[in-house]
């Protein structure tokens, strides 16, 4: 079995999508760290959420 990665950086557009993506590396026992960071490309909100794994 291949081990987690210790720190992830997750970035996406600002959907449901994005936020499903994050929940699912929540249930695998990831942590958030720090704040989301968000910026406009023009057209849609692009968000990033940093997550590292709780036995850090």
């Amino acid at each position: 079995m291949e081990s987690k990665l210790k720190y992830r950086l997750i970035t996406g557009k600002d959907d449901a999508n994005f936020c499903k993506r994050i929940s699912e590396l929540l249930d695998q026992g990831y942590i958030l760290y720090g704040s989301p960071s968000c910026t406009f490309n023009g057209q849609d909100v692009i968000v990033a959420q940093a997550v590292i794994t709780s036995d850090n």
